[in-house]
């Protein structure tokens, strides 16, 4: 079954972008039931190769430590 870009969940997307290649990203997608072509999965990771972290993201992790919404070290 082909992935519809809708149902796609935020851990699903976590597991995509741990994949080291395009295979591996295959290999993930079938075990979940979706079928992606080679074409499809290089395009991803070619994406998630351009993916830029934004400020706040930065923010965080310069110092090395995570902050909660209240501003409190977690």
């Amino acid at each position: 079954m082909p992935i519809n870009e809708n149902e796609l969940t935020k851990e699903m997307v976590a597991k995509a972008m741990k994949c080291k290649d395009a295979d591996e990203l295959i290999a993930l997608a079938k075990t979940d039931g979706y079928e992606i072509t080679k074409e499809e999965a290089e395009a991803f990771m070619a994406e998630l190769a351009d993916v830029e972290l934004d400020e706040e993201v930065l923010q965080k992790v310069a110092g090395g430590k995570c902050w909660d919404v209240n501003h409190t070290l977690t």
